[in-house]
């Protein structure tokens, strides 16, 4: 287990939070060091590469190599079956009854979090504020790395409460490491001064960040190819995650029929023709009838069930 000093300044954000004292953001910054200075060997991301010199290693076997420790990835993912489950399930009735969900996270995590947010609206026609990404440097840290964004113990919260996140909402705390700095004090101070229900996904076994949740994921992947390099496997473990969390959300909130995206948007031709195919198999119109019927009425969904109120 990782212990931290009594004087840590992560344990002073937590004894604040716990008060619900709504200004201890405006408290001194958590140093990263303080948080981050743990014994590397204690957190799998940090662990030694199964490789060496890879500079003298062929195109062939580099790939080679990373392919290998990808295949990795899908079983350490199905290990944490159950807890992305409990997650799933402890969010669901908080969107049933209109709350949203926030995924918050700095670096390759956090534009993880912001790719899944934004292809919520188009695969099943929710609005947009719906599921939100928050990444730490704000959008402009999409493109480009904010140095030290994810040491700002503070913004996390900041960031959230522009979104006024509230006691109806989820916060899904992304960090491969589970310490970075700018998630932790995030998820701390929404859990205990917003009362929102948190989770997280990290690839570290003794991640700070387990404690600090109310439902914690962890997918321990192991040493990456490049040692510490957290974009490869344990990007790919919660990009996977993150599908599921997502896919079964809108799923079990009925956005899907059968295994069709029934209230996906029609944002270009090619999906306008996947929309008039599954109002085609669902009505036993052709193809072009199918397909006027979407247009008029704007959703499979509604074009259906106009079809069926048409015929009775």
């Amino acid at each position: 287990m990782l212990i931290f000093s009594s004087k840590n300044k992560f344990a002073r954000i937590q004894r604040c939070a716990t008060k619900k004292n709504p200004d201890y953001m405006e408290a001194e910054e958590m140093e990263a060091g303080e948080l981050n200075g743990t014994e590397d060997k204690l957190l799998t991301t940090e662990q030694d590469s199964h490789y060496a010199q890879l500079e003298q290693l062929s195109t062939a076997a580099l790939l080679t190599a990373m392919n290998a420790e990808d295949r990795t990835v899908p079983d350490a993912v199905a290990a944490a079956i159950p807890q992305i489950t409990t997650l799933v399930e402890a969010i669901l009735p908080r969107m049933q009854a209109g709350g949203r969900l926030f995924y918050i996270g700095s670096g390759t995590s956090g534009r993880l979090g912001i790719v899944d947010a934004s292809e919520c609206p188009p695969t099943f026609g929710v609005p947009s504020g719906m599921v939100m990404g928050i990444i730490a440097g704000g959008d402009g840290a999409i493109r480009q790395a904010v140095e030290f964004a994810e040491d700002n113990t503070a913004q996390g919260f900041q960031d959230l409460k522009a979104h006024n996140i509230n006691a109806n909402d989820s916060l899904i705390g992304l960090s491969a490491s589970g310490s970075a700095p700018y998630v932790l004090g995030a998820v701390i101070a929404a859990r205990a001064v917003a009362g929102v229900l948190t989770g997280c996904i990290t690839c570290n076994a003794n991640a700070p960040l387990i404690n600090a949740v109310d439902y914690p994921v962890v997918a321990v992947v192991g040493p990456e190819v490049l040692t510490g390099s957290t974009r490869l496997k344990a990007g790919t473990a919660q990009k996977l995650i993150l599908n599921m969390i997502s896919t079964a959300l809108m799923v079990r909130l009925g956005h899907v029929q059968g295994n069709r995206m029934i209230d996906m948007q029609l944002a270009n031709h090619k999906l306008i023709a996947r929309g008039a195919r599954y109002v085609a198999e669902a009505t036993g119109l052709d193809f072009e009838n199918a397909k006027a019927l979407l247009l008029q009425h704007g959703s499979v969904r509604a074009a259906v069930a106009a079809n069926r109120d048409s015929i009775k």
